[in-house]
């Protein structure tokens, strides 16, 4: 069993708090590169989720 096997039975059941955390990372990311890498770390963030399983979201507008 890899660790992204782990990590998606961590997720699986708890998708609220695992998608809060990973808003949370982002945002982080975002502060600490001000705002220079917005694009590339959304893409890392999507790729995350979907590798996790976690289900699509719609677009949100930036805050």
């Amino acid at each position: 069993m890899g660790i992204m096997d782990k990590l998606k039975g961590m997720v699986r059941g708890h998708e609220d708090q695992a998608r809060q955390a990973s808003d949370a990372a982002e945002r982080t990311i975002n502060e600490k590169t001000g705002n220079k890498y917005t694009g590339q770390v959304d893409q890392a963030q999507q790729k995350i989720e979907g590798t996790l399983g976690m289900p699509d979201r719609p677009e949100q507008p930036p805050s």
